[in-house]
């Protein structure tokens, strides 16, 4: 793999050296050359100002989509900000909250909210066990040229020709109320593939290996990743969703790809031939960075815990099991609370590591071709010794197809159990595996905590990614890491038939139909947010949780699993707020927000008083809230709980070195926080940060801001805190307390 970081030009898929530049392009053919990328063609037609380098893009999207744990807020935020119909398209699945296991009748309630708002505002419902999101999506909506906006962040679709955003629940409640997507132009990188993948290699290999090389780097963070070349010429176009669908890992902020007649023979199995067109870069193309891959030095890879860039070759691994183990749970330390342990390397025998389960599933791994390789893998074999596998086809149409070519029944025979379309394995809710146990998956994540364990109470299970294809040499194997490359085995995949009556007898379609007759049906969990204040002037911060991580993801600031239960209630969802990172946060915070609420009863607080006395300020124009430090927050899920659950406890800040991902800093800003930099990072908990004059400042444009720490009432330093670029819509958000409040200005 090269890695070219900067400015790149191509001619032909060529570099071109920047001597040569002007020797053979005018110096406006030069300075248009960004506009040849697929990219800019997309982003162009999409947005509703003039479309340039270095300037704002207000973006409207063709579709949206979103799950069972975030339409519910999204549609009740859309609510209380004025929604009287869909404006678009809008996909609400039930691929999430499936199961319907914990909490009794309040996910099942979910479901009806979602089917009666469908079918109020004019949306399409797609009931439980019939698809994954992404599934459908590519399946119904993507399509080249189009721009889809989803609230789940791997929302990609860019194989199919459409430039899709995974993004937190405010930024779709703006495309409900017919607001726009507001993103300075992204920088776009180039990834050309060449080459031929071996029958042995997955598109989850290419994935790894990929997110592997590039993501520690940062160098395509919030980035558009541009697919091109002639190596993507020879993947089957499922192959090439399996690959995109990974490129969030990447932190890139989309994906998009040059298509061709496989491209256009998947849209017409589907019943969309018209949905294709060609899209080829032409003439002098310029990048902000190359990334050239050749498919045929792509091995089977393995990416332990806990991030999918923790990728290795297996056969270097099983090289130096004990040494890679090694770094691995070192690493882990950082990580883990301090009453676990990771280990690995008991799992050992000799060189052989030894799995107890796999799981094959979701919009990643549960795509009809990685089923039908898995099952001619499994073909007169058996999942033998104790290592169980289950195998989750991505839709409804997907399992009725393996029904037919008799992939289901060479399944069943090897003993993989075959479930029905499901996102739970993903991130905790599904095929929990047992305690000190390593389950293998091809599947999105494996964070800590994705696959269900509590690390707080003393359990800890952990998974490593890999495809489909290896993940079927394992089970044959009895559990010991076996690559596909070491088993004969035929690569034919049967020719696929789509059957949309699965569809048309079962999705609740209202598209662009709404009925203003029809009753939005509430369950007992089902609870508005609460009333946000307008900003005050004087910000009286009070640090509640300070993680010093390389990285926190959003699924360490609210965990999945089992709490999605309760993502339509954010009163009940708050109080596991970094409940499996810091279990004390939600104490104290509750506790700062109490010291607000007796400000706004005009009650004195005595805790308060020598720091007011010291900055004279009163209470009257300050606001008294909760911040956490976090050296890079928001990695991972686009969940916008990981924000408004902060800011339901009374949370007012970030401060951090630098935010992982666009995505959570929008939903920091959309929730009415204030996502500071900073590069002090000597806080403690129960330091207060006190920044005089706010409001006036930030009204008046300024973003870096002079504040003072507090530490046992003693001012102890002046720190400087600054505020990335904010467009004027975000300014106003974030005066008026959060987007519900803006508005309803």
């Amino acid at each position: 793999m090269k890695i070219t970081d900067g400015e790149t030009y191509l001619k032909d898929g060529k570099k071109i050296a920047f001597e040569n530049l002007a020797k053979e392009f005018d110096v406006k053919t030069i300075e248009d050359a960004y506009k040849n990328t697929l990219a800019y063609k997309i982003l162009k037609e999409h947005n509703i100002l003039e479309t340039k380098k270095n300037s704002l893009l207000k973006i409207k999207f063709d579709a949206m989509a979103s799950h069972d744990i975030t339409y519910v807020g999204i549609i009740q935020t859309a609510r209380a900000s004025g929604l009287k119909k869909f404006p678009l398209p809008y996909v609400l699945t039930c691929c999430h909250n499936s199961l319907c296991a914990v909490g009794g009748t309040i996910n099942e309630d979910d479901h009806l909210f979602g089917l009666s708002a469908a079918k109020k505002y004019g949306g399409i419902f797609v009931p439980p066990h019939l698809a994954v999101i992404h599934s459908y999506m590519r399946e119904k909506f993507a399509g080249c040229g189009k721009m889809i906006l989803g609230s789940d962040s791997h929302t990609r679709y860019g194989a199919l020709g459409t430039m899709a955003v995974g993004e937190g629940g405010p930024e779709l409640v703006k495309q409900l109320l017919n607001k726009t997507y507001d993103i300075n132009y992204p920088k776009v990188v180039a990834v050309k593939l060449e080459g031929k993948v071996s029958p042995y290699v997955g598109p989850h290999d290419v994935a790894l290996a990929l997110i592997g090389e590039i993501f520690k780097s940062g160098m395509v963070k919030n980035a558009v990743l541009e697919f091109i070349g002639e190596g993507i010429f020879g993947l089957s176009q499922e192959f090439r969703n399996g690959i995109d669908v990974m490129t969030t890992e990447t932190a890139c902020l989309s994906s998009i790809w040059e298509t061709d007649e496989k491209t256009r023979e998947y849209l017409s199995i589907h019943g969309r031939e018209n949905d294709y067109k060609e899209m080829k870069v032409t003439g002098l193309v310029q990048y902000d960075g190359l990334i050239e891959i050749d498919l045929s030095d792509i091995k089977p890879m393995i990416a332990f815990p806990f991030h999918p860039s923790n990728a290795y070759k297996i056969e270097d691994f099983k090289r130096n099991p004990y040494d890679i183990l090694n770094e691995v749970e070192k690493k882990a330390i950082e990580i883990l609370p301090s009453n676990v342990k990771l280990n690995l390397k008991e799992k050992l025998s000799g060189n052989n590591l030894v799995i107890e389960q796999g799981v094959i599933a979701g919009c990643a791994g549960g795509i009809y071709d990685n089923i039908c390789a898995a099952a001619n893998i499994m073909k007169g074999r058996n999942v033998g010794g104790d290592f169980t596998l289950s195998v989750y086809p991505a839709s409804q149409p997907v399992y009725y197809e393996i029904s037919k070519n008799n992939i289901l029944s060479e399944l069943f025979d090897a003993g993989a159990v075959v479930k029905t379309a499901f996102c739970g394995p993903c991130f905790g809710a599904g095929d929990v595996p047992a305690n000190n146990t390593l389950s293998i998956r091809h599947t999105t994540r494996n964070f800590v905590n994705r696959e269900g364990s509590k690390p707080k109470d003393n359990q800890l299970a952990s998974v490593a990614l890999m495809d489909a294809r290896s993940i079927a040499a394992t089970a044959v194997s009895g559990g010991v890491l076996t690559s596909a490359e070491e088993l004969d085995f035929t690569s034919d995949i049967p020719v696929y038939h789509f059957n949309n009556k699965i569809y048309e007898n079962k999705v609740t379609d209202c598209c662009m139909k709404p009925n203003d007759n029809i009753q939005l049906r509430f369950g007992p969990n089902i609870a508005d947010w609460p009333e946000q204040i307008a900003l005050k002037d004087n910000l009286i911060l009070q640090m509640c949780s300070v993680i010093h991580d390389e990285v926190t993801t959003t699924d360490e600031l609210i965990p999945s699993g089992e709490t999605s239960s309760y993502r339509s209630n954010p009163l009940k969802l708050a109080e596991f707020t970094l409940s499996r990172k810091d279990p004390e946060y939600v104490m104290r915070a509750k506790a700062v927000k109490e010291a607000e609420n007796l400000r706004r009863k005009n009650q004195k607080l005595p805790e308060f008083s020598s720091i007011l006395k010291t900055e004279n300020i009163s209470l009257d124009n300050s606001e008294i809230g909760s911040v956490i430090f976090a050296n890079k927050p928001g990695d991972g899920s686009a969940r916008e709980q990981a924000a408004s659950c902060q800011r339901v406890l009374g949370g007012l800040a970030n401060i951090a070195k630098e935010y992982a991902t666009k995505r959570y800093r929008s939903n920091l800003i959309n929730w009415g926080i204030l996502p500071f930099i900073g590069d002090f990072d000597g806080y403690e908990v129960g330091d207060v940060v006190v920044i005089k004059n706010f409001k006036s400042a930030f009204e008046k444009g300024d973003l870096s801001f002079k504040a003072a720490l507090y530490r046992k009432n003693e001012k102890i330093k002046e720190i400087d805190l600054k505020l990335d670029s904010m467009t004027d819509d975000e300014k106003k958000i974030i005066t008026a307390g959060c987007l519900i409040n803006f508005y309803n200005l």
